[in-house]
């Protein structure tokens, strides 16, 4: 007698081969998904499991028990099975031998981490998750089954992702802050990370995001920040020289974007740095330090921002010391200390340059 393991499906076809959707309790999963032994990856059909992307995704669920979602898996069968149709077209019920093996298409780490889960909350075992099941035919289908599943997988932006996220406080602080400055809800896109050459924004979501993200550091997102934010983008558009130019149609956005630096990232993030230190020193106001960002030269070519933010070669950088250098030019012109580590970077700066 040959015993099988049943699922009730919905029967599709693709490419005109049939698959099977069957909706799979999350305590099974293990069960039909054993961990395989090291193979070499010439002689498997999925990536090797990246152990670090799991804790995240374990998080994601157990924090979420109200509301998390996943998409399908999608895995292959090497067995003998059989499809039943039931009495509505197209659903049945799949019967796979006892024998049989499941592989994985797309999925594995999705799996790893409901297994994680499932340790610490044995109540998700009743939960289902849908699979996608194949007929396996062979390694070399398997691996072109998991190139074409990957392949053409769009990665969301992280603008698009800020903007649709209501568990991430700061990201819902920030999209409000941004509705509520008209200058930036104009000239921010919220669906890229990159801006083209022609685009008509000046300004990701995901920027000013990790921009916030600078100013908040270390703090809790609390009431107070949102004030904050409020207060400080209103001030920095407001006395921001390039951007009052281009609002009074002084200058185009071509020039704007091209001649001035103040609407790159290293200059956004160096203000950021500078926002979590009025953040965090209160006694620093905003109306008394903001304003005197109208006594610095933002133009590109502007001998204060060499090496600090601007190559030899006229290109921006874009990394951490470049930030922080930025951070400090910007605090000292408008009257604020630096701390200790912004000082050694800065007498190293400051050799440097004598040297060069």
């Amino acid at each position: 007698m040959n015993y099988s393991l049943k699922f009730p499906v919905v029967k599709g076809v693709q490419a005109k081969k049939e698959y099977y959707i069957a909706m799979v309790p999350l305590r099974m999963l293990t069960r039909l998904f054993p961990e395989d032994e090291y193979v070499l990856p010439e002689y498997r059909a999925q990536r090797r499991l990246n152990e670090s992307r799991i804790p995240q995704i374990k998080k994601y669920i157990i924090e979420n028990m109200d509301s998390y979602v996943f998409s399908a898996l999608a895995a292959s069968i090497d067995g003998n099975f059989t499809y039943i149709p039931g009495e509505q077209e197209d659903t049945g019920i799949l019967e796979v031998d006892m024998d049989a093996k499941f592989l994985i298409n797309d999925g594995q780490h999705r799996k790893a981490a409901i297994q994680a889960a499932l340790e610490e909350n044995e109540e998700l075992g009743t939960e289902t998750i849908s699979v996608v099941f194949y007929e396996d035919r062979g390694l070399s289908r398997s691996q072109q089954m998991f190139t074409d599943l990957n392949k053409h997988a769009v990665k969301t932006s992280n603008s698009i992702a800020e903007l649709y996220d209501s568990r991430d406080e700061l990201a819902v602080i920030t999209r409000e802050v941004i509705s509520r400055v008209p200058f930036l809800n104009e000239y921010v896109d919220k669906e890229k990370d990159n801006l083209g050459k022609f685009s008509s924004s000046l300004f990701t979501l995901n920027t000013i995001y990790n921009t916030n993200k600078k100013m908040l550091s270390r703090n809790s997102c609390e009431q107070r920040f949102k004030g904050f934010l409020l207060s400080f983008w209103e001030a920095v558009v407001e006395y921001m020289p390039p951007w009052r130019e281009f609002r009074a149609k002084e200058i185009s956005k071509r020039e704007l974007r091209e001649k001035y630096i103040a609407t790159q990232a290293v200059i956004l993030y160096a203000l950021g740095r500078v926002g979590s230190f009025l953040y965090d020193n209160p006694e620093f106001k905003i109306e008394s330090y903001i304003p005197k960002i109208t006594e610095i030269d933002w133009k590109r070519n502007a001998d204060d921002w060499l090496l600090r933010v601007i190559r030899s070669n006229g290109r921006i950088l874009n990394n951490a010391d470049a930030i922080l250098l930025a951070n400090n030019y910007i605090k000292k012109k408008i009257g604020l200390p630096l701390c200790k580590e912004e000082k050694a970077a800065e007498e190293k700066f400051l050799n440097t340059m004598k040297r060069s």
